[in-house]
């Protein structure tokens, strides 16, 4: 059983897939390399959840048994349809395999096909069944790649089902939007790009909270930093019309995460409606040799004064009720630190350090984190203008900073925090 941040079991994870409130439990389902904490031939890992905080693992849901997929199971969501539950993912098939590592493609060589399961109970899935193809490998090059149209996130509209794609034309990224009245034949709509977002979008969604549609996608080459992560998980106020299956994406940009290690978000409504997302955090290196990747706090999304907030989901507030002293006193599922910073003022967790500077939040992880000059070790978020009260949720390896509910998060994978805490006025929380 694990709680609060859901973590790789002794292996290697990254995207999360089929997020979704079914029969009475959370389904996480998630990108995993079963074999190694390294990046390998994908299968989905499942987990369940009452309540978002405690996660009871399931295992390998999902893997390779088609030639469309026998590469692997990549990226792809979750919907119900009268208590039946449809898994769509993309499917890889590599045409030159790596002979020192057949679980790698060599020069780019591979297709993609968008894949569907369906399981009557959420837990059982017949990966031998006969046909799980539903969307060919596309072979118009004007409407989309062969190789990188991948993640299907599949939502209810109106009167039909609609898919959304991430994909690549002329070495610009692209989504793509399909249609179905059954969750079966699928039937291309139209796509929608902008100029200078990266070659590539992954892991698209769309939803509406509060009345405004909201795009989220993760492009790659978006940052042109040189530094290892150059693509970052953004979201924008959009609009999508169903009658004619075309969407509008606003130019102002959002990124979920300042910290720039969050990617691939992706959400569903919980059990009272709320919009919440969960992502993956990248890791540069397993802990203990053993396991790589995890999963930040699930947020619940809103939009106030025109920019959009990611907040902490109560239930994840509501577990860290009991007030301690110093971090020593915190169970396995770390602690919450809650404080507000005036201009000027810092806190320093473990060697993680967060100041206020002209309105905005500034951090530095360059003491706790790997020493290699890849990686970004300071961020910072846009003019705040709510104040600066700050929600600091602490595991072993990730800080989430929350501030003003929402109004901006830093997320930032850590190694070797300390248990001190020095700083401004501030409170400490454990769970039960």
């Amino acid at each position: 059983m694990q709680k609060i941040h859901f973590k790789a079991p002794n292996c290697w994870i990254n995207d999360p897939n089929g997020f979704i409130w079914y029969q009475g439990q959370y389904h996480l389902f998630y990108q995993c390399f079963p074999y190694a904490p390294q990046w390998g031939r994908m299968h989905w890992g499942h987990a369940v959840s009452k309540d978002l905080v405690n996660w009871e693992e399931k295992g390998i849901a999902l893997y390779p048994t088609k030639t469309d997929d026998r590469s692997g199971c990549f990226s792809g969501s979750a919907v119900e349809q009268d208590g039946t539950m449809y898994l769509y993912y993309t499917g890889v098939n590599y045409l030159e395999e790596d002979p020192e590592n057949i679980n790698h493609c060599r020069n780019d060589q591979f297709l993609s096909a968008q894949m569907m399961i369906s399981s009557a109970d959420g837990m059982t899935f017949d990966n031998l069944q006969e046909k799980k193809t539903i969307i060919p490998t596309i072979a118009e090059d004007k409407i989309g790649s062969k190789t990188h149209t991948r993640d299907p996130k599949v939502w209810r509209g109106t009167d039909a089902w609609y898919m959304v794609l991430g994909s690549s034309v002329a070495h610009k990224g692209r989504l793509l939007i399909y249609q179905s009245r059954d969750l079966q034949n699928w039937k291309y709509l139209s796509h929608v790009e902008k100029d200078n977002f990266g070659w590539m979008w992954e892991c698209p969604d769309y939803f509406e909270v509060d009345g405004k549609g909201i795009t989220v996608f993760s492009p790659m080459a978006f940052l042109n930093d040189g530094k290892a992560y150059d693509s970052a998980a953004i979201c924008l106020f959009s609009t999508f019309d169903e009658a004619t299956g075309t969407m509008q994406l606003a130019d102002d940009v959002q990124f979920l995460d300042y910290g720039l290690d969050l990617y691939a978000p992706q959400s569903t409504t919980d059990e009272d409606g709320n919009r919440v997302v969960i992502a993956w955090m990248r890791m540069p290196q397993a802990v203990d040799g053993k396991w790589n990747g995890m999963m930040c706090i699930p947020r619940v999304v809103s939009v106030k004064n025109d920019r959009i907030y990611f907040r902490p989901h109560p239930h994840i507030q509501n577990a860290f009720t009991k007030e301690i002293s110093s971090p020593e006193q915190a169970g396995k599922s770390g602690y919450l630190v809650k404080t507000s910073l005036k201009n000027g003022e810092c806190i320093n967790i473990g060697g993680y350090r967060i100041w206020r500077e002209q309105d905005k939040l500034f951090t530095d992880r360059s003491a706790v984190f790997v020493k290699d000059g890849k990686y970004r070790l300071t961020a910072e978020t846009p003019v705040l203008r709510d104040g600066c009260e700050l929600e600091i949720y602490v595991d072993s390896n990730l800080i989430e900073v929350y501030a003003n509910q929402g109004e901006a998060v830093i997320s930032s994978v850590v190694y070797g925090l300390s248990e001190v805490v020095t700083g401004e006025a501030y409170t400490l929380y454990t769970t039960e």
